[in-house]
């Protein structure tokens, strides 16, 4: 009775009757089914102990296959794996740990998988996320590489030793993360932030050396997948695999089959630029050459053009030229005073044959009124009328006496 009384200040419980306690009320849980990811499992005697972590918390529990349950079991499974499990919690009095003992285990169908990530395949694609417009170009030359990779692994390897081979002076900023595995989303996303949020990474690699459909999840996994969308670097994504496509691969600005593909990619053959240098330079200088020569030839030819050739017998000929214009000029000239003088002779001949004077030297005489007015008719001088004769020899006065009968 003293048992079941509550335990008090002055009179607590023994650690032992807590435990019993305890492991009474899990032992009445009974059994459960649970979704999680084996993020351990180690074989010790034939029994397995393993830990099981949530896939969208912050949970972890442990677990124990007995061998009688393990022997059992017809799949293998190893770490990073999906499954499901039949558990019955577990709380050893001894230790006051809490375990679950699995009953069975299997994996996530691979059906069920596809269609979680069909269904966020199309809400990425709702949202614009795999939109060839948002794509970003890499850069001729990257300054620095970013690499988000495995420690070690024959990816980093690969890409850092083929980009140096075709760029030797290319550098690196790597940023070592889990490649698969309960860690694997999370540290592939603080990667690419922090390397995009670097201003001398110009590009980042996502890489991993391929590896079977449960092992890339990581690299479709929501977070992920928005970190490469959301980051002003390229992103390039280098899985190493072909038939799988992770949701990295559709959101990247660049998909490359391989990590050595995503090097040859992202870094340009020193050796090919090199000898397209070589050839730009080969077909300016023919370019030159033949621009020269057709130039050259075409100063000969204008060279060998008489007014370059003898560039004073252009003066000579004009010179003749305007002898001879000035001659006839001259010619023009004498002959136009000629024919003047001759014309002005004839005009002074016929002035002088029409002039009064020549009249008055015919024995002419011109009578004048007073006014002035020559005198035509006898009738406008009547008797007593003055008049003024002028002829050849000069002028004297007279008075009408009028008209003669």
């Amino acid at each position: 009775m003293a048992a079941e009384a509550p335990a008090t200040r002055e009179a607590p419980w023994p650690v032992a009757l807590m435990s019993e306690k305890v492991a009474g009320w899990i032992d009445r849980l009974g059994q459960v089914w649970v979704e999680g990811e084996v993020t351990q499992w180690q074989v010790r005697g034939g029994h397995v102990y393993g830990k099981l972590r949530d896939l969208t918390q912050d949970a972890t529990v442990s677990f124990t296959v007995w061998r009688s349950v393990a022997q059992r079991l017809t799949a293998e499974f190893k770490q990073g794996d999906r499954v499901i499990a039949l558990v019955k919690p577990n709380f050893w009095v001894k230790g006051g740990s809490l375990t679950m003992q699995v009953f069975d285990l299997a994996h996530v169908g691979l059906g069920e998988l596809l269609e979680r990530l069909e269904r966020l395949r199309r809400q990425l694609q709702s949202e614009g996320l795999f939109d060839e417009g948002r794509k970003q170009r890499l850069p001729f030359l990257p300054g620095r590489i970013g690499l988000v990779t495995g420690r070690d692994s024959d990816a980093e390897k690969d890409v850092v030793r083929n980009a140096t081979l075709r760029w030797p002076g290319v550098q690196f900023k790597i940023h070592y993360a889990a490649v698969q595995g309960d860690r694997a989303a999370a540290e592939v996303t603080a990667g690419i932030r922090a390397l995009d949020a670097d201003a001398e990474v110009d590009v980042i690699i996502v890489a991993r050396g391929g590896g079977d459909f449960q092992n890339l999840l990581p690299f479709s996994d929501e977070a992920v997948v928005r970190a490469a969308a959301e980051a002003s670097t390229p992103i390039v994504s280098a899985i190493g695999h072909e038939a799988d496509r992770p949701l990295l691969d559709e959101v990247a600005d660049l998909r490359a089959s391989t990590p050595t593909d995503a090097a040859k990619r992202v870094v340009p053959d020193v050796g090919e630029e090199l000898a397209g240098i070589d050839q730009a330079r080969s077909r300016m200088s023919g370019r030159l050459s033949q621009l020269f020569s057709h130039e050259t030839d075409r100063i000969a030819q204008l060279r060998q053009r008489p007014v370059l050739a003898s560039p004073d017998r252009i003066v000579d000929d004009r010179a003749e030229e305007l002898v001879r214009w000035v001659a006839r000029g001259s010619e023009l000239a004498d002959r136009a005073i000629v024919d003047r003088a001759s014309a002005l002779a004839e005009t002074r001949a016929r002035l002088t044959a029409l002039s009064p004077q020549a009249t008055l030297e015919r024995g002419y005489a011109i009578v004048q009124l007073p006014t002035g007015d020559v005198l035509r008719d006898p009738a406008e001088a009547p008797e007593g009328t003055a008049l003024r004769v002028s002829v050849v020899g000069g002028k004297l006065g007279a008075t009408s006496t009028g008209p003669e009968a």
